[in-house]
C-alpha cells in the first residue's frame, strides 16, 4: 500500500484598507465576513494556465478577482497564520498579509463568489461575524500602519 500525506489546502488572505482607512471585507456563503484572497494556483497541465509564481503573487491576483483592486501585497502578520475549520471535518491554512492597496479611491465591486462587500471602520471589526483569526489579522494590520506595536514580519 502506498501512502499519500494528507494535503493541507492553503488561503492566502489580505487585510486592505482604502483611502479612508477601512478594511475591506466579503460576505462568504456561511454569512461570515472575511478578508479577500483565496487559494494558490498550481496551474493546468497543458500550461494554459500558469501556476502562481508566489503566495503574495496569488494574493494579489485573488484581490483583483474578487473586489476590482489591484493590491501589493506586503508584510506575512504576526499571528495571522492560524488553522481555520468552516465546515466539521474540514480544515484550511489561512496565511495572511498586510497590503498596500494601489487603486484606494475606486469602490470595491463584489464578485460571484461572495454574498456582499463592506468597508469598516477598526472599531466595527469586533462586533462583526467573522472569525477570530481575521480580527486579530485586522488588528495587527491597523496596529502596523497607524505606528504602533509593529506586527509585521518580514
Amino acid at each position: 500500500m502506498t501512502y499519500t500525506p494528507p494535503l493541507w489546502p492553503v488561503s492566502v488572505k489580505g487585510v486592505a484598507l482604502d483611502s479612508q482607512g477601512r478594511v475591506l471585507l466579503l460576505k462568504n456563503e456561511r454569512t461570515e465576513w472575511e478578508l479577500p484572497g483565496g487559494r494558490l494556483e498550481i496551474g493546468t497541465p497543458d500550461g494554459s494556465q500558469a501556476p502562481d509564481a508566489s503566495p503574495e503573487a496569488a494574493l494579489e491576483r485573488e484581490i483583483e478577482e474578487e473586489t476590482g483592486w489591484t493590491v501589493k501585497a506586503g508584510q506575512l502578520l504576526v499571528g495571522g497564520t492560524w488553522i481555520y475549520q468552516p465546515i466539521p471535518g474540514r480544515r484550511v491554512l489561512i496565511v495572511t498579509y498586510g497590503c498596500t492597496v494601489l487603486t484606494p479611491d475606486l469602490p470595491p465591486v463584489i464578485s460571484h463568489e461572495h454574498k456582499q462587500i463592506g468597508l469598516f471602520a477598526a472599531d466595527d471589526v469586533p462586533g462583526l461575524t467573522m472569525p477570530d483569526g481575521y480580527k486579530q489579522s485586522i488588528a495587527t494590520w491597523y496596529r502596523h500602519v497607524s505606528g504602533g506595536p509593529d506586527g509585521a514580519r518580514g
